[in-house]
């Protein structure tokens, strides 16, 4: 049950400290998306998630929904490659 005065972003703050205790298994994810993500198929798929988020314009009357829906898939998808990089240039 939320505190009294809490606004709703007690579960984020949460997050965050989870954040500060990585496991091993967290210093792993790199490389880890980089063999998820190897070979044709794998390029396919990055290739597939960057046409349709990073490569994707909308017009100027854009609903503002609609902008904030695709900048956090832009984010995800760019999260995603970023790791498949450090991976692979880790290896």
């Amino acid at each position: 049950m939320p505190k009294r005065n809490d606004p709703g972003w007690s579960w984020f703050e949460k997050s965050l400290d989870h954040n500060d205790q990585k496991s091993s298994a967290d210093d792993d994810m790199p490389a880890r998306f980089a063999r998820c993500f190897r070979g044709v198929d794998g390029e396919a798929a990055l290739a597939h998630l960057a046409e349709m988020t990073l490569a994707r314009p909308l017009g100027a009357n854009a609903h503002n929904g609609i902008l904030r829906h695709l900048e956090g898939q832009r984010y995800l998808v760019s999260y995603i490659m970023g790791l498949v990089r450090q991976g692979r240039d880790a290896s």
